[in-house]
């Protein structure tokens, strides 16, 4: 008799835990379904063509309501040569060309795709920020900054980006002979501390300096007279110094594998081997250097 009890307590409990089982299965299952319906994406309508149109009126239309100051400030540069890398971007890369999607509704202008890279580089926010302005989603303000650099490399990057030739170093030297009375002169070689606004917490000792107080991302550049940046060298942290760049950069890269052109010069009968930087006091005392 008691293990007729015994059996029957046993069959209860297994029942009930079987019982147990599928509800647990129910209520997971129900939640899972729930959580799926959730997830589902809804469309919302963002409304691009009145989003271009007062783009246009802000910034690009004759009686623009920015104009100047104000485009200069927020595009970094002057209306004239972000119309003229609007244009190259455009015919060079397809994504930027005005295009119907599988719907049928016309995609964002060329303006609007442009615009939005810039306004990524020049304030570093995240895509998904010029959603409410721009009338974006994240995705295409974060497609148009890659293609936007991607195309300015590879267009520009030939003429812009390229190493001095010879015919170069000679019309350099010429320039500030003339002008600065420096014979043999190519540059003027200095460090800019570019702040950092947005570092992470974990990267602040890394990039600050006690100088600065902030996070600073470093650029070491030499520019010409006419604007071109023949070399530049950013992305050093802002808690090392001028002599420390230097000795990252690639800037002499060129002499020291013997690649570089030739760049001697000559004053008052002396030859000189190679051309020279301006540079401040704390740089060596290299032939490179004045």
């Amino acid at each position: 008799m008691s293990s007729s009890k015994e059996f029957q307590t046993i069959l209860d409990t297994a029942v009930a835990c079987v019982q147990m089982a599928e509800q647990t299965y129910n209520v997971v299952y129900n939640n899972a379904a729930a959580s799926s319906q959730q997830r589902t994406r809804r469309y919302i309508y963002r409304n691009r063509e009145e989003a271009n149109q007062r783009l246009v009126q802000d910034y690009f239309a004759e009686n623009a309501t920015y104009q100047g100051y104000y485009f200069r400030r927020r595009f970094r540069m002057f209306k004239g040569l972000f119309e003229r890398i609007v244009e190259d971007v455009t015919r060079e890369c397809s994504f930027f060309q005005q295009r119907y999607n599988a719907k049928g509704t016309l995609g964002f202008t060329p303006l609007q795709k442009c615009t939005a890279a810039l306004r990524q580089l020049a304030y570093g926010i995240p895509p998904d920020a010029l959603d409410e302005s721009f009338r974006m989603s994240a995705r295409i303000p974060r497609d148009s900054l890659h293609f936007f650099y991607k195309t300015v490399i590879q267009f520009y990057g030939p003429k812009y980006l390229r190493k001095l030739t010879r015919n170069d170093i000679l019309q350099l030297q010429a320039h500030h002979a003339s002008v600065h009375g420096f014979p043999g002169m190519v540059g003027s070689l200095d460090c800019l501390n570019w702040a950092w606004e947005n570092c992470p917490t974990t990267y602040h000792g890394q990039f600050t300096r006690d100088d600065h107080g902030h996070p600073t991302v470093i650029l070491e550049a030499v520019a010409s007279q006419d604007m071109w940046i023949w070399h530049a060298f950013f992305g050093s942290p802002g808690s090392i110094n001028d002599i420390n760049v230097l000795n990252r950069s690639p800037i002499f890269n060129n002499i020291y594998d013997g690649s570089a052109p030739n760049s001697s010069f000559q004053v008052r009968g002396m030859p000189y081997k190679y051309g020279y930087n301006l540079v401040d006091g704390i740089y060596p005392e290299y032939a490179v250097f004045v």
